[in-house]
């Protein structure tokens, strides 16, 4: 049925994509993760996914919530971000509830009438650790956490340390998922030793041009629709391996392929799509530029993207971003300050185990053109 076969890419915040490529190590690590619980045990550590938005952490994070059900040995999954824990009270009721009520939670049911009574009987990490253990005992139970660089402090460091109290006894795991400001955030917790996560932090970064191409190529082909070279070198190019991009330009040739009906396409078909992806993008560059103004970090912004250059592959060293930042005049605590600010947004960022010399990174590189697109008319103005 037309309808039903309409829609194969899906862009969007936490959208799954329709092939989840280039990401192979991170499942590898995932997936490891899940063989120790399977095995009855738990893993060593807790895992940290970290990286700028839009590069796959949510879909990353529902993948593994799917391969948790997938074995004849089921693994519980709560599946949450911060909205779902405003505050550590609601923790027992959400990840350890009375024994009947598990089934439900965390999404079927409302939580809030039980948490108080919940909290009441164990209102520390430890009170919540013993629950945890009662319930992982009777099935392994991972917890998955979305954007947890905004997660309150309090619950944090709940969590943190029972998941440290839960390992040892019983089959748990912790994924937290956010943005490069994640690890900054957590050292803000009382929890102790979260941070010796070894191989189980992992930086999200961009793809690699062979895993962006096969994005597009191997969705697009069950469906027995090729892409030309020439096109897809195109689109790659365009969308500087981006995930969310790539996801974009897939949404709108695929939208030019049912209105054409051809089997192939070409650049013809690139060129077509072009206006729709540019409405996105800059839609996109519009938001985050006003997220970057709303926390006075446009002169840093600005300033930054100088020390980039223009192509996809550009870095630049902690003394660059330092030089950089003096030409706004701040002073060293400043630059420090606003470098960690846009380092927290994802605009810049240090993807984890890189060897010396360690180097810093653009979240997305079209993002400081348009930034410095901006910056070029109020220069020119004052000349």
């Amino acid at each position: 049925m037309q309808v039903a076969e309409s829609r194969l890419f899906s862009p969007g915040d936490g959208a799954s994509p329709p092939m989840l490529a280039g990401r192979d190590d991170e499942k590898q690590v995932l997936t490891r993760c899940l063989s120790d619980l399977v095995g009855g045990r738990s893993p060593p550590h807790d895992t940290v996914l970290i990286g700028p938005r839009g590069h796959g952490k949510t879909a990353l994070l529902g993948w593994f919530e799917g391969v948790c059900g997938d074995g004849a040995i089921k693994v519980d999954v709560a599946m949450l971000t911060p909205a779902d824990i405003p505050d550590r009270t609601m923790l027992p009721a959400l990840l350890a509830p009375p024994r009947g009520l598990v089934r439900f939670l965390p999404r079927k049911v409302a939580v809030s009438s039980v948490a108080s009574a919940e909290w009441a009987a164990g209102g520390t990490s430890r009170g919540l650790a013993e629950k945890l253990i009662a319930r992982c005992r009777r099935r392994p139970f991972a917890v998955l956490i979305d954007e947890a660089h905004v997660l309150d402090l309090e619950v944090a460091s709940v969590l943190l340390n029972a998941s440290q109290q839960v390992r040892p006894k019983a089959p748990f795991l912790l994924v937290l998922a956010g943005t490069p400001g994640l690890l900054a955030h957590l050292g803000q917790t009382t929890a102790t030793f979260w941070d010796r996560l070894g191989s189980g932090l992992l930086g999200i970064g961009r793809l690699s041009e062979a895993a962006a191409k096969e994005a597009l190529v191997a969705p697009a082909a069950t469906r027995n629709v090729h892409i030309g070279a020439d096109a897809l070198d195109s689109v790659v190019a365009h969308s500087q391996c981006y995930a969310y991009f790539i996801q974009l330009w897939g949404e709108a040739l695929w939208d030019q392929h049912l209105a054409s009906g051809a089997e192939r396409l070409t650049a013809a078909h690139v060129q077509a799509a072009s206006p729709a992806v540019e409405k996105r993008t800059t839609e996109y560059y519009q938001r985050r530029y006003r997220e970057l103004e709303a926390q006075a970090l446009l002169p840093a912004a600005t300033a930054v993207a100088t020390a980039f250059r223009e192509d996809t592959d550009s870095t630049a060293t902690d003394q660059g971003i330092d030089a950089a930042l003096a030409t706004t005049g701040m002073d060293g605590p400043a630059r420090f300050a606003a470098r960690e600010g846009l380092n927290r947004l994802g605009y810049i960022w240090c993807p984890p185990g890189q060897l010396p010399p360690v180097v810093w990174h653009p979240g997305i590189p079209s993002l400081m053109q348009y930034v410095l697109a901006q910056a070029a008319p109020s220069a020119n103005a004052g000349d």
